[in-house]
């Protein structure tokens, strides 16, 4: 069955904004259940979220119609008699609001206020206090349950004429500028009525673009793009490179980079294969984008706080140092390796990078001044959403020695 387009942005909203808000919601909805969360059946619970959040968030569905659709639902799924007990709840989370009040006091114990109305796992928020201020932290969770931008770089038009071009055709958008290179779509313009009226360009966060602009590619090199999906970064250095390869290990995935190259007309040779085992012997640039835990962009992906585990970072970290050694042993000497995620846990970006460091004297890092703003102390680019409102990003740009 399709939906109108009124519609599917309906149930956008309300699937993203239940799960980027969980915690919150249940927290809110538990205060009203005497006997707690876990005594009520998860159907019945995630129609109450879903109620819930219309009713706190969501201001053009009237409060009757929220709690009145809701309790229809439960009495459908799970009967007639939780029917009766989601109206009360309902009308009470109603009643009584998100305000601070309802939540732990912050200034007694950060840790249960950003758990509760901050919406993220216990274990997370703890390890990013441990690293950032109580400031930065609630700076970044209110970056991750904000609806992220939808931002579009022009492959081959400034900014300023991309947003001109834009404008022409009645869709607006505004620079981003910071180096960047990108325009935010406003006003809900439809992504697909963008890319008509600019095909050579990429649906991308600016986070994404300050990697391929850090990896400052030089022209007329051969690179390899080992975990190459959905295929922006790859495209933006389009037009420098004498040859691109990009592969990916899924099939599905490598498609996606295929139907963009061919929108955007640029030459890019395409293969499957897994980074641990690359498909070419020797490079002058090799870019490695690797699997992570993703925790610069919960915004975008906001299932991915409840699904991450702790331990995963660890798991991660071990699979990124094994590609790593893999990518090094294609760049030919002289050659460069990008190395990039989008977490923002130290494991997998300079704890990484250091470690390979240490163990291949051969390479050393060699940042260039074009992301200049976004560099450490150590000549890594490092993006944080709680900084720029972008996703996060973290990238090393490395040199082989000759």
């Amino acid at each position: 069955m399709s939906l109108e387009a009124r519609e599917r942005s309906f149930a956008h909203e309300l699937a993203y904004g239940v799960t980027r808000l969980r915690a919150r919601l249940d927290h809110l909805i538990g205060d009203h259940v005497p006997r707690g969360l876990d005594s009520v059946d998860p159907r019945l619970l995630e129609l109450l979220r879903l109620g819930g959040y219309q009713l706190l968030y969501m201001d053009g569905v009237p409060a009757y119609a929220a709690v009145s659709e809701t309790v229809s639902q439960v009495r459908d799924v799970v009967g007639d008699r939780p029917a009766g007990f989601a109206n009360a709840v309902l009308r009470k989370v109603h009643t009584s609001g998100d305000g601070l009040d309802r939540f732990p006091d912050e200034s007694a114990d950060v840790v249960p206020f950003l758990t509760t109305w901050g919406s993220h796992p216990e274990w997370l928020v703890r390890r990013w206090l441990s690293r950032w201020s109580i400031p930065d932290v609630r700076r970044l969770i209110d970056a991750d349950n904000r609806r992220p931008s939808i931002y579009l770089v022009p492959l081959a038009l400034t900014p300023a004429a991309a947003v001109a071009r834009l404008a022409d055709a009645g869709v607006e958008a505004v620079e981003v500028g910071s180096a960047t290179g990108c325009v935010r779509l406003e006003g809900g313009s439809a992504v697909s009525t963008a890319l008509n009226v600019i095909p050579d360009a990429v649906i991308q966060d600016p986070a994404a673009n300050l990697v391929s602009r850090y990896a400052d590619v030089p022209t007329g090199t051969m690179v390899a793009d080992f975990c190459a999906a959905p295929g922006g970064k790859i495209l933006a250095l389009a037009g420098r490179p004498s040859k691109i390869l990009a592969t990916d290990r899924s099939e599905s995935r490598i498609r996606m980079v295929r139907d963009n190259a061919r929108r955007t007309g640029r030459p890019i040779a395409l293969a499957v294969a897994d980074a641990l085992h690359p498909a070419v012997v020797r490079a002058d640039v090799v870019l490695l984008d690797v699997p992570c835990s993703g925790t610069g962009t919960l915004s975008r992906h906001p299932d991915a706080r409840w699904r991450l585990r702790s331990e995963a970072i660890d798991e991660m970290a071990d699979l990124q140092a094994r590609m790593l050694e893999a990518a090094a042993e294609v760049v030919a000497p002289g050659g460069l390796l990008v190395y990039s995620t989008c977490t923002l846990e130290h494991e997998e970006n300079e704890d990484r990078v250091e470690a390979f460091l240490g163990a291949r004297p051969d390479f050393a890092v060699e940042p260039t001044g074009v992301t200049r703003e976004y560099l450490d102390a150590s000549g890594y680019l490092v993006v944080t959403p709680q900084s720029t409102g972008f996703d996060g990003a973290f990238a090393a740009r490395m040199r082989k020695a000759p």
